[in-house]
Formats: structure tokens, C-alpha cells, sequence
């Protein structure tokens, strides 16, 4: 096994897991949604995130995972600025189409792109910029069937993008510079998501649906399906942060195109949803996109790995060349010894013979 090949397969694992977990959720969600008309989205999102921390909780008393310390404002305001997000993804949702609202969703990815490039300095390459618009067009084509506008739906969406892309760049950000993991960061600051959103979850729930979450009719396979929901729940929480710990926003973002043309698919196979081929060719798009895009990714991963190879081995090879130097330079300063030695001898031997 080579050396980055260890960082690869975790970096595969991951993504596997957040596209399976994914997957999964959003298949139990819909029977939740259509079956049983169990629509608080808000709400059971907050509950998702109770059961994540009661089970890192538990997690960190079995010593699974070392707590690190972490500065609190900055959790807080992570925290926060990540139920937030939610919440104004779910409202995006209920004041507009849901084609507007598949458009808020393709927007995250290049106000990413343009936050990192403004405030971070991050380059991006011809190749990766060309799979990104692939890919967006791609799901665009996909996907978006209306565009209904209205001003405050416009608004909510905007909000909603930018605290989105914000809470991403956050996430990779203080994993890296605090030197965390996903487990570490996610443990600190699910209580402060699961606030948020469980206090603002039943009016933003009452909004959008006219019900209250409270008064709902709650009966055995209700509460199965929401108990399996917040157990599904636990993996695409911890995969979240894993994939955008290991990775970076944009690629999460990439891999949530990939789950959503996931779940077209499946529905056409396997509940025989209503497909069309634009669907088809929309897809075909995104998977070009996709796959343009994760071979970019690797080119430039091993450009760096090739990079930081040649550094390495200059600055090994300038410690190596050290020692013939100091070696040199004894050498020198012992024929200067030598000559400082043999210079009296040869001054005693001429003054003998003079004598």
C-alpha cells in the first residue's frame, strides 16, 4: 500500500457514507412526508441533530473519540450560523417553486467558488471551473421545471445561500486550524444547532405547513419511521463534516448533485416515478461534470503530493550536503593546523642549522 493511499480510502469511505446515509434519510423522509403527511421539516431536523449529540455524548463516555477543546464563541456562532442555514433552506422551500428552490441549491456552488477566491485566495482551474458549470447545467437541466419568482421567496433564498456556503467554509476552516476532527467539531456544536432549530422549528413548521407539529397524530409507525430517521440521521451528520473536513465545501456540494440525481434514479426504478429524457440527458450532463470534476481533483492532489515530494527531497538533500561541508571545512582548518604545526619545526630545524 503507498503512502497517500491511506488518506485516499478514508476519503472514499467517506464519501460512500454520506451518499448512502443520504440517500437513505431521504427515501425515509419522503414515506414520512407523502404516506404519512408528517411534513415538519424543521422540527424533525432539530430532533435528528438531539439524537446525533445524545449519541457522540454516549460515544465520548466510552472514550471512542478524545474531546479537544475547542474556542467557544467560535462554536457558538458555528453553531448557530449552521441552524440558521437550515432553517432558511426550509423556508426557501416553502416560498418558492421547488424549481426556484433547485436553483438556490445550484447557486451554493459557485458563491462558494467566489468566497474562497475573494476572502481565502483560492485557485481554481480552468478544468475544475469547466466541470463545475458542466455539472450545474447538468443538474440544472435535471431538476429545475418552473421558476416562479417573488420577492420575498427571492430574498429567503439569497439568505439562505450565503449562510449555507458561509457554514461550509466555517466547517473546513475550523477543522483545520484548531486541528479537530469531524466527530470532535460536530459533538461541540450540535447542542447549539439543535437550539436554534428546536425553538424556531414548530413556527417556521406552522408557516409553511398551517399545522401544528404538537398536534399532529402521532401513531406506531409514525414513530418508527422518525425514530429510523434520526438513527440515519446520526450517519449523514457525522459524513457531512467528515467529507467537508477531508475534502472542501465545493466537493460536498458536488456530492449532494450526485445524491439528488441518485434519488431520481432510484425513484424512476424502483417507485417508477415519472422520467422524461430530459432527466436522462440532464443527468448524463452531471455524471460528465462529476467525473471531470473528481479527475481534476486528482490531477492537481498529485501535482501537490509531486510538489511537496521535490521540496522534501531538496531540503534532504541540503541537510545531507551539511555534513561534507563541515567535513570540508575540517579538513581545511586541519592542513591550516598542520601547517601552523610543521611552521616552527621547519623555523627550529633552519634556526638549528644557522646556529
Amino acid at each position: 500500500m503507498t503512502e497517500g493511499s491511506g488518506p485516499r480510502l478514508g476519503t472514499i469511505g467517506a464519501l460512500s457514507l454520506s451518499v448512502v446515509s443520504s440517500v437513505a434519510i431521504v427515501i425515509c423522509n419522503k414515506a414520512l412526508i407523502s404516506t404519512f403527511d408528517f411534513c415538519f421539516a424543521t422540527t424533525l431536523t432539530s430532533w435528528h441533530l438531539i439524537v446525533t449529540f445524545c449519541s457522540l455524548h454516549f460515544a465520548q463516555w466510552l472514550r471512542l473519540f478524545e474531546y479537544k477543546s475547542i474556542d467557544a464563541r467560535t462554536v457558538m456562532v458555528f453553531g448557530i450560523l449552521n441552524g440558521v442555514s437550515i432553517g432558511f433552506l426550509n423556508l426557501s422551500l416553502g416560498f418558492n417553486s421547488v424549481g426556484f428552490y433547485q436553483m438556490t441549491k445550484l447557486a451554493i456552488i459557485p458563491c462558494t467558488v467566489v468566497l474562497e477566491t475573494v476572502f481565502f485566495r483560492k485557485h481554481f482551474s480552468h478544468s475544475v471551473q469547466l466541470s463545475l458549470l458542466l455539472l450545474l447545467m447538468g443538474v440544472a437541466i435535471a431538476t429545475v421545471t418552473d421558476l416562479q419568482l417573488n420577492i420575498l421567496g427571492s430574498v429567503i433564498s439569497l439568505f439562505a445561500i450565503v449562510t449555507t456556503c458561509v457554514a461550509q467554509i466555517m466547517t473546513n476552516k475550523i477543522q483545520r486550524k484548531y486541528k479537530v476532527s469531524s466527530t470532535q467539531l460536530l459533538y461541540q456544536s450540535c447542542p447549539y444547532q439543535a437550539s436554534i432549530l428546536f425553538l424556531a422549528g414548530p413556527f417556521v413548521d406552522g408557516i409553511l405547513t398551517k399545522q401544528n407539529v404538537f398536534s399532529f397524530k402521532y401513531n406506531m409507525i409514525v414513530t418508527l419511521f422518525i425514530i429510523l430517521s434520526c438513527l440515519i440521521s446520526v450517519s449523514v451528520n457525522f459524513s457531512t463534516f467528515l467529507v467537508i473536513g477531508k475534502t472542501s465545501p465545493i466537493t460536498y456540494q458536488v456530492l449532494g448533485h450526485l445524491k439528488t440525481c441518485l434519488v431520481l434514479t432510484f425513484g424512476y426504478m424502483l417507485l417508477h416515478n415519472p422520467f422524461s429524457w430530459r432527466n436522462i440527458f440532464g443527468i448524463g450532463v452531471a455524471v460528465v461534470g462529476m467525473g471531470l470534476y473528481s479527475h481534476s481533483c486528482i490531477l492537481e492532489s498529485q501535482e501537490k503530493q509531486s510538489d511537496t515530494g521535490v521540496q522534501v527531497a531538496q531540503v534532504a538533500q541540503e541537510k545531507e550536503s551539511e555534513p561534507m561541508l563541515l567535513l570540508e571545512n575540517g579538513a581545511s582548518q586541519k592542513v591550516t593546523d598542520d601547517d601552523n604545526i610543521s611552521s616552527p619545526i621547519r623555523t627550529i630545524s633552519t634556526s638549528g642549522k644557522e646556529f
